[in-house]
């Protein structure tokens, strides 16, 4: 091959070496450029696996009109090829031999090679009813001497088709383009080592946040499968105001990966907070304070109804007493039951029944030591009177601080230009379509279609959960009809929210997820703001 030809074929491959990210590909790139500088008639290139085999990667053979492996749809079912065999190196393949030694194999005959090598050609070329004659082995070596490959070629031939020896320019071409191979693959490992530790950092992350506690375990986990699971139904979706979108690899890759981290400021939220499974917890749960108190009114009311008893001698003043320390010890328990169930913070708390509370506060004092106090503080009471859940409302201003962490680490980081978009993603899973979110109070139009994907998988993860210690697991149809109210108070995507209701989406969801009681008939024609 005339030398400006070489170097247009080197130029063209340096090209496509550069831009290709995809590492099968790359090797066949590699693999058929060696072919066409060599005027080859056959070649393999092989991947290195864990620094001890040599796999085949693609195989390529003109005479045969053969292509194994890499693009094509036939799998390599040869073994792989291992580097040494008990600490020494394998001299009974080349490739191997090459690949130890870091050393190029130039055989311009293999029936002249003898030993154990010779018995390998053999048995090959008689699996592939194939004859070997001139084979060309170079190891694929980064600047550091690290192997990253094998490239092997046999038959040489000459303008005619006759099969000839790899001469010495022809090597030298061909080495000069495994060096240039070399830096391409080292390169789109390192990009995917760097890749592959950012997921894994990622996940670690979440299973951290999820480790920290027991109540939302999973969520970390399940909120990108949800979010996926609802990005796919919408990919598919071919109709109404959402038929444009789609997702590349890349797109789907930047989504996912910001499902995993969409709650990264959790690690500094306290435990005690995200823990809260009771109104009046905090290291520990108060309502045990709050026995103790009503028990030392039950006995102070006893004490005091039977003084006045052994005060009198009638027997009618003495039955009356006895009836109303009775009523009294009655209405004593269940006052502290009210109490006992305000704190499970499972019902909503309605006006009169926080004023309830100030009343029970005051209806009595009890002597604890030298002081006298009433059964309830009023940092009780204020827990108690918290209207939905658990948290009062400096504690839920904790938990939404989380999202200002999450958006300040995710600021912090240099995210590269594939995944540009993962703050911003994974920063509005807490944002309504009206602008009454959290943390920028973001409206619709200002959030991406992702975004507000992520934010409709957290709602539904969070609804169907039953590892919450404030709620039992609710039915998926009451979570829907929850969703549909949040639907029509703008709080959720409705075009996104409708296409996860036809696609089915919660079914799928729920297959994976979610307890078999919590999987009911669904009539969609109950669903608030929702038309089939």
């Amino acid at each position: 091959m005339p030398v400006s030809q070489i170097l247009d074929e080197l130029l063209r491959v340096s090209v496509a070496l550069s831009v290709d990210k995809n590492t099968k590909r790359l090797l066949e790139t590699i693999l058929l450029a060696a072919k066409k500088l060599a005027n080859a008639d056959g070649g393999t290139i092989y991947s290195v696996k864990d620094g001890t085999e040599l796999v085949f990667d693609t195989l390529f053979n003109d005479s045969m009109n053969m292509h194994l492996g890499g693009s094509s749809d036939s799998v390599v079912t040869l073994n792989s090829i291992p580097i040494y065999i008990n600490g020494k190196v394998n001299t009974d393949a080349v490739v191997a031999q090459a690949a130890a030694t870091g050393e190029v194999i130039n055989i311009a005959n293999v029936s002249e090679v003898q030993g154990s090598q010779s018995d390998r050609f053999k048995s090959i070329d008689k699996q592939f009813s194939y004859q070997t004659i001139s084979m060309l082995t170079i190891p694929m070596q980064n600047h550091e001497g690290d192997l990253s490959g094998v490239l092997q070629l046999v038959n040489a031939q000459d303008p005619h088709g006759n099969i000839i020896p790899f001469d010495n320019d022809t090597e030298r071409t061909v080495v000069a383009l495994a060096s240039l191979a070399s830096v391409a693959l080292t390169n789109r490992q390192l990009i995917d080592n760097m890749e592959e530790l950012f997921q894994a950092f990622t996940r670690l992350i979440a299973k951290a946040i999820d480790e920290k506690s027991p109540y939302t375990g999973g969520h970390c986990r399940r909120v990108p499968e949800l979010t996926m699971m609802i990005a796919e139904a919408v990919h598919r979706h071919d109709e109404g105001p959402l038929a444009s979108f789609t997702m590349t690899d890349a797109d789907r890759h930047e989504l996912e990966l910001a499902g995993w981290i969409h709650d990264c400021g959790k690690v500094a939220t306290p435990e005690y907070v995200m823990d809260k499974s009771k109104k009046l917890e905090t290291v520990f749960d108060r309502i045990e304070l709050v026995k103790t108190r009503f028990a030392l009114a039950h006995q102070q009311i006893e004490l005091r109804f039977t003084k006045a008893m052994m005060d009198t001698q009638d027997t009618s003043v003495r039955a009356d007493l006895q009836t109303q320390m009775t009523k009294e010890q009655a209405q004593l328990e269940r006052d502290l039951q009210f109490v006992i169930t305000a704190n499970t913070g499972g019902e909503f708390m309605r006006a009169e029944d926080q004023a309830y509370l100030e009343d029970i506060a005051r209806s009595q004092q009890v002597s604890v030591g030298n002081e006298t106090v009433p059964l309830l503080t009023d940092n009780e009471i204020y827990n108690l009177r918290t209207a939905r859940g658990t948290l009062n409302s400096e504690e839920r201003a904790i938990i939404n601080r989380h999202m200002d962490i999450t958006v300040e680490m995710l600021d912090t980081l240099p995210f590269p230009k594939h995944l540009a978009r993962v703050p911003e993603f994974a920063g509005g899973h807490h944002e309504k379509m009206d602008g009454t979110g959290y943390p920028k109070r973001l409206t619709r139009e200002q959030l991406s279609i992702p975004a507000r994907i992520m934010a409709i998988a957290d709602i539904f993860e969070a609804l169907t959960a039953a590892d919450r210690p404030y709620k039992d697991a609710k039915k998926i149809s009451e979570c829907l009809r929850i969703m549909g109210y949040m639907k029509m108070d703008n709080h959720i995507d409705p075009d996104l929210f409708d296409v996860f209701i036809k696609q089915r989406v919660y079914e799928q969801y729920a297959a994976e997820f979610l307890k078999p009681e919590q999987m009911d008939d669904i009539d969609l024609s109950k669903i608030p703001g929702f038309t089939a």
